[in-house]
């Protein structure tokens, strides 16, 4: 098979998938396999809060919508140009998937077989109807993909090489039982923003988004920020008013009351709107309904600082304050050469496939 073929095959899921909004699904001329596959995708968006509670329709909307964007003619020809796909040869490569946000592990799903790789994968026990059901549309599309995706129930046996995403201690796991093979081992990372109180209500409106998303589940959700001493909070308060509802989903509330009590409990000290805690905390990692924040002295030593502190970084946020920052709003919004970790994918399986 192609290249050109693949890429085709991927286009058309793009074009299946941007017939599906929160506001209405609405079917398109010249989509292929509509007949099938249109009525029930519909039935499985809005199922999939019963496999998930996180899976609301809007969170899954969502990232169907963000998937349709990627899959374009023009970003997989920008994607794959800088790659030499020529004289590979087709190896078995394990994707251990994670489950916290709707189709977290399609980018994996998608290089192995854009690379001309088989894919065995292990979905989570969070995430494992969406998947499996693109996966069916696009071999209904194109057969000869259908011997080289494999859903894999129990243990994971005769792949070449592996990629895995987990917790910090699934991580450690997972370099022990894959030490032996080619591997990509993603451990849990956050993202932060760099505020210098010059933001405008826009700003931090779309911050708010970075925050919101998913109600904070993934590595890509905005979970500390930096700010200047002296800074007020008023302002980011007032703009992410507007993500009030979020209260509303009980698996959300019931969140925000248990980690308030536990922050309130230990005497911490925080900033509280009804709906998210702000605590200071040197730590990056804070709990659903809350986020942490610190002070800063000086940009050009917060820089060094996240530098140093790379590794457990997947994005930040900032107006140009910081090298290599992205805008407000976008951190959701990952372009398909926006790899995971820094690490990339493509490389890797061209090298493990034979192409150094």
């Amino acid at each position: 098979m192609t290249l050109e073929t693949k890429k085709n095959v991927f286009i058309a899921l793009g074009k299946f998938l941007s017939q599906f909004s929160e506001s209405e699904n609405t079917r398109k001329e010249g989509v292929l396999a509509n007949d099938l596959f249109f009525d029930p995708f519909v039935d499985l968006i809005h199922l999939s809060q019963s496999h998930n509670g996180w899976y609301t329709p809007e969170q899954v909307y969502f990232s169907i919508a963000s998937w349709a964007n990627a899959l374009t003619k023009e970003n997989l020809n920008t994607w794959l140009k800088p790659y030499d796909f020529k004289d590979i040869t087709s190896k078995k490569v394990a994707l251990i998937l994670a489950g916290n946000i709707p189709l977290v592990g399609f980018h994996d799903f998608l290089s192995v077989l854009i690379t001309g790789n088989q894919a065995l994968i292990k979905t989570s026990s969070n995430d494992q109807h969406l998947l499996p059901f693109l996966a069916k549309y696009i071999i209904h599309i194109e057969p000869e993909l259908a011997d080289k995706i494999t859903f894999v129930d129990g243990k994971l046996e005769n792949f070449d090489a592996v990629i895995a995403t987990g917790s910090n201690n699934t991580a450690r796991y997972f370099d022990y039982y894959f030490k032996d093979k080619p591997s990509i081992i993603r451990k849990s990372r956050n993202s932060v923003a760099v505020l210098n109180g010059q933001e405008s209500k826009e700003d931090l409106i779309a911050l708010g988004e970075d925050i919101f998303r998913y109600f904070g589940l993934g590595c890509r959700n905005v979970s500390k920020l930096f700010v200047p001493k002296g800074y007020s909070f008023d302002a980011f308060f007032e703009a992410i008013y507007e993500y009030q509802d979020v209260i509303q989903y009980e698996k959300y509330a019931n969140n925000y009351d248990y980690n308030k009590a536990v922050f309130l409990m230990s005497n911490f000290k925080l900033l509280d709107n009804g709906f998210l805690t702000i605590k200071e905390d040197s730590s990056h990692a804070s709990p659903i309904s809350s986020v942490f924040y610190e002070y800063y002295e000086d940009l050009e030593t917060l820089q060094q600082k996240l530098v140093s502190e790379a590794e457990n970084l997947q994005c930040i946020v900032s107006n140009n304050l910081i090298k290599k920052s992205i805008p407000f709003g976008q951190t959701q919004r990952p372009n398909l050469w926006d790899y995971a970790d820094n690490i990339d994918t493509i490389s890797f399986l061209l090298i493990t496939s034979g192409k150094i």
